[in-house]
């Protein structure tokens, strides 16, 4: 038998497979589509201290390799996800991450403070790539500094594990995680989307409402697969592995290059059923390689040597 279950962040999970935020709603929506049974967490949509009606329509937009989405971080804030939202997404057979997202640190504490002390609440997933608008220059996803100061803040007000997700778009990403891990992080998620466009070449307009959106799918994983293999060997706490898993072979990637846990986000909203073909695939293929712990394959892809290494050592 192979045990699917991992341990992060201090949480058992019962599978590595979470959910990535704003792909299921609050939870509930995707009830009777997506085996929640085989889902380790939810991570729910981004919550923020008021309403946000999000970005104009059109919010989203295929493309090759992947998706582009915009939706502006729309949620019903904080006062009904407390009241409406969070109690029914724990009725699920699943533990519940709340992503969470602030102008401030103070707002990032706010919010840890109110969602953590809730029994739903397993953990909370501190979503710093949203706008910043005291600093127009500086991104937050991209300051060492400011994402210090937001961790800091947020520690202080809750004891629940707190997840940070990271952007691919910072320069040095690894500076920014390990002063997230400094400041009191107990996991990275790696990482979020990429900025891109599409034009309809017929009507020559930008076919997103607000021009720019987010790429994921599997265009994304080659990018996020590669931050996952870099930050695995420079910081001390688990990663969540996020971007274009739609295979058993995409999640064991990020396995292998240092994952401990991945998300799977884009691929459910073509096929919800995903989640119990990865999950089975992956017990199916720690089966056959004399695995028994999924948590067996994390970092493996580290200790084999390259092609090109070998050809140096002879």
């Amino acid at each position: 038998m192979v045990d699917p279950s991992v341990e992060i962040a201090g949480l058992r999970l019962t599978s590595p497979l979470l959910l990535a935020s704003g792909t299921v709603g609050y939870g509930p929506e995707y009830d009777g589509l997506v085996d929640f049974g085989k889902v380790g967490a939810i991570v729910t949509k981004t919550v923020t201290p008021e309403p946000r009606a999000g970005n104009a329509p059109p919010r989203l937009a295929e493309t090759r390799g992947g998706m582009l989405n915009s939706i502006g971080l729309e949620n019903v804030g904080l006062e009904r996800f407390l009241s409406d939202k969070l109690s029914e997404a724990a009725k699920l057979p699943t533990r519940v991450i709340a992503s969470v997202a602030g102008k401030s640190a103070t707002e990032f504490a706010n919010l840890c403070g109110a969602i953590g002390e809730r029994d739903e609440t397993a953990g909370l997933e501190l979503n710093i790539s949203c706008p910043n608008v005291e600093r127009a220059r500086l991104p937050l996803w991209a300051d060492p500094a400011g994402v210090a100061e937001v961790v800091s803040a947020a520690r202080r007000a809750t004891a629940k594990p707190l997840f940070l997700k990271l952007s691919p778009n910072a320069a040095d990403v690894l500076s920014v995680a390990e002063a997230g891990e400094k400041a009191g992080a107990d996991a990275l998620v790696v990482g979020n989307t990429l900025p891109g466009m599409r034009i309809d070449v017929e009507t020559r307009a930008p076919m997103l409402g607000n021009r720019f959106g987010g790429l994921s799918g599997p265009a994304l994983k080659p990018v996020n697969l590669a931050l996952v293999w870099r930050l695995s060997a420079g910081v001390g706490i688990p990663i969540v592995g996020s971007g274009g898993i739609e295979r058993t072979e995409d999640a064991l990637e990020y396995l292998l290059a240092g994952a401990t846990a991945f998300q799977v986000g884009t691929a459910i909203f073509r096929t919800p059923s995903v989640v119990g073909r990865i999950i089975d695939g992956l017990a199916q293929r720690a089966a056959t390689d004399g695995i028994n712990s999924l948590t067996g394959y994390t970092g493996l892809a580290k200790e084999v040597e390259t092609p090109c290494q070998r050809t140096r050592a002879d």
